[in-house]
């Protein structure tokens, strides 16, 4: 783990992660209810992971899907609910966007429904040209994104 401030620290490392408190969070969310533990597992073990902790506790995570040059989708950002508010999603933007093996990166994409001023602040942009983009989605994932 590298200090950042005060009592806060990063890791880039996955066996860092509290895959518990991961799962938890993701659980809960809007984009997460139908993954199992298993599943949340697999996802963590074939990503790059971040994470944000105080005091020895995670407070914050995401993890990143990646060709470490031309593109990267960035997915399960969190910041735990008592430490929102603080700044901590920010700073593990910044983290994540100037890592070392990530900074040059042709094209970042990610979903969000609600945190796009984060996201803009880091110069993510709706998509320009959607009708370029296409997906295909399992009955399960059509729940989720539809």
């Amino acid at each position: 783990m590298i200090k950042v401030n005060g009592n806060i620290y990063f890791s880039a490392k996955t066996e860092d992660m509290d895959l518990d408190m991961i799962f938890e969070f993701v659980k809960n969310s809007y984009w997460g209810t139908i993954r199992t533990y298993e599943e949340q597992k697999i996802a963590l073990e074939n990503s790059i992971n971040f994470g944000l902790f105080k005091h020895g506790k995670q407070i914050a995570y995401s993890r990143v899907m990646t060709d470490m040059i031309f593109f990267a989708y960035l997915l399960d950002v969190f910041v735990i609910d008592e430490e929102q508010g603080n700044g901590y999603g920010q700073l593990l933007m910044d983290k994540i966007l100037s890592y070392p093996s990530l900074k040059n990166i042709d094209k970042w994409m990610l979903a969000t429904r609600d945190a796009h001023s984060l996201y803009e602040k880091f110069g993510f942009e709706v998509v320009k040209s959607p009708e370029k983009l296409m997906d295909r989605m399992s009955d399960r994932a059509k729940e989720i994104y539809e």
